[in-house]
């Protein structure tokens, strides 16, 4: 019987490695280092793709230095396509502000790039999920609010969905997951392309 593949998920973000562990699989975690401020693209789907790319392929390199039996590794990088700009994190406080107060009731498009990489085969398979998400209108107090925790320094698009930015959205419409930041059913469809089923991740 095969070994059991194990998936690496090659990012920092908690709230990736809470998806997946409520889906039944607990991956390794190995943070890619790469400079995500150093890669420029055409568009939001494009320049999320190529640092899931990136990130997936810089600790792929690293693992296959080392036999470690059967690995897949995941790598996945979102952005915020909104009023015709790319959104990653927001520089600092007051950048945050000022997004809020521009996406304050109204909408933009969030985009989560993934890359799947099957270190025995060397295969890969990726593609991009993108969510629509309809914003609350906030007050300034509630902006004000908001950015003073820290939240939404870190995250792509200056808001969390699973976090404290959750009451400032009002609806989406497209995959939940993949405003956390992996979609589930996209992570199916990759793996199904490497040959691989999801149920054989199960912990």
């Amino acid at each position: 019987m095969p070994a059991k593949p194990t998936l690496v998920l090659a990012s920092a973000s908690p709230a990736r490695r809470a998806l997946l562990i409520s889906a039944g699989i607990d991956p390794e975690i190995l943070v890619s280092g790469v400079d995500e401020s150093a890669v420029e693209a055409g568009s939001a789907e494009a320049l999320c793709a190529v640092l899931a790319r990136m990130k997936a392929h810089a600790v792929a390199e690293r693992l296959r230095q080392h036999d470690s039996g059967p690995k897949l590794v995941l790598g996945c990088d979102s952005v915020l396509a909104f009023d015709g700009q790319v959104l990653g994190k927001p520089d600092g406080p007051e950048d945050a502000v000022k997004r809020w107060h521009a996406m304050r009731g109204r909408s933009g498009v969030l985009h989560t790039g993934h890359c799947l990489v099957d270190l025995e085969t060397g295969r890969e398979a990726e593609g991009v999920g993108s969510t629509v998400v309809h914003f609350a209108e906030l007050t300034d107090a509630e902006i004000d609010a908001y950015v003073g925790t820290g939240e939404p320094l870190w995250v792509a698009g200056a808001f969390t969905i699973d976090g404290l930015g959750g009451p400032f959205v009002e609806r989406i419409e497209g995959d939940h997951g993949n405003v956390v930041g992996l979609s589930l059913p996209l992570l199916r469809r990759l793996l199904r392309t490497l040959g691989t089923e999801i149920t054989d991740l199960w912990r």
